[in-house]
């Protein structure tokens, strides 16, 4: 995806996707149909949102020389942002990772480089990347769970986004699904995100090195900090207790997944991100329970796939959504 390819001849229908995250901003410049003509991937640096702004003002002029057009010849630009977000207004409500609260993003980037902008959420983003070129093409009704550092997602009905009534839909990792549960992040317990994600697996391994066991596990670490990756490592050596830990967290996900199949009647569940490559055992675990749990009819209609875009669903998400701000997409 960082290489350039050779521009059409009077292609003029160019847009900007930009996946913007707490540590890296992703860029990238694509033509009508979605095709990436350069990219680049840059640290975030310093969080204030006018240092934002001109570091992503940077990874635009960069896209743009590397494929020698002019700046008449973009016509938009898509961008995704964390946290809470008015997609209407472009207004970032909450990003922690970034310590953001109401920043206009839409206005500053279109002040900042004079083009229509369209902000959206990222897991949204991620979710409609997947729609548009990745796993999802071809099913209109479509769930996108990315699970990794914390748990999220996007929900897409009728070939569109789904925002509900304040922009707020698809907080996926938000359900409870244990009310006794641990802490999560947001100030509830038992949320998907603290019993299934990759921060919760690997506080499961840390919690059964501190009562004494792990070892296996301590030896994957290596004398690093224990992750979801050195679980992932012990379980695939065979340590049983790693895969207890991915087992329960699987189990656990396959609870949410049953909800959301349930509630919503998908035809496909697209599932990412970091902690879905600790390997099959967490994915057994998660399709078992769902296959326990999910009602007959709805889960008739389901399928389970993994997402085919990697780290580039959020960015091409981005450009989706910039094409569609141009009628072409």
């Amino acid at each position: 995806m960082g290489g350039v390819a050779s521009l059409p001849e009077q292609e003029h229908n160019l847009v900007l996707g930009v996946d913007l995250g707490g540590t890296k901003i992703y860029t990238a410049l694509a033509d009508h149909s979605g095709r990436v003509l350069s990219a680049v991937k840059v640290p975030t640096g310093e969080h204030a949102p006018e240092n934002v702004i001109a570091r992503i003002v940077q990874t635009v002029e960069e896209v743009r020389h590397r494929s020698g057009i002019d700046a008449g010849d973009i016509c938009a630009l898509g961008a995704g942002a964390p946290g809470p977000l008015d997609p209407v207004r472009g207004i970032v409500h909450q990003a922690p990772n970034l310590g953001w609260h109401d920043v206009p993003l839409k206005a500053l980037l279109e002040d900042a480089l004079q083009l229509p902008v369209a902000v959206d959420n990222d897991a949204n983003l991620a979710a409609l990347g997947e729609y548009v070129y990745g796993a999802g093409r071809g099913e209109d009704d479509m769930v996108y769970i990315t699970v990794s550092t914390g748990i999220g997602g996007g929900l897409i009905f009728g070939g569109r986004l789904y925002h509900g009534a304040g922009g707020g839909a698809g907080e996926i990792g938000h359900m409870t699904v244990d009310p006794d549960g641990p802490l999560c992040s947001c100030g509830n317990r038992g949320c998907l995100e603290a019993l299934a994600s990759g921060t919760a697996i690997a506080r499961a391994a840390r919690e059964l090195v501190d009562a004494g066991g792990g070892a296996a596990i301590l030896a994957a670490a290596g004398g690093r900090a224990v992750s979801a990756e050195t679980v992932a490592a012990a379980a695939a050596a065979g340590d049983a207790e790693a895969s207890g830990i991915l087992t329960a967290a699987g189990r656990v996900l396959g609870c949410g997944v049953a909800n959301l199949v349930n509630l919503l009647n998908p035809g496909l569940v697209v599932l990412g991100g970091g902690a879905m490559q600790a390997g099959r055992l967490l994915w057994q675990a998660m399709e078992d329970e769902l296959q326990r749990r999910a009602l007959s009819h709805p889960l008739g209609g389901v399928r389970l796939a993994p997402a085919a875009l990697g780290s580039r669903s959020g960015v091409l998400g981005a450009v989706a959504l910039a094409l569609r701000c141009t009628g072409t997409g």
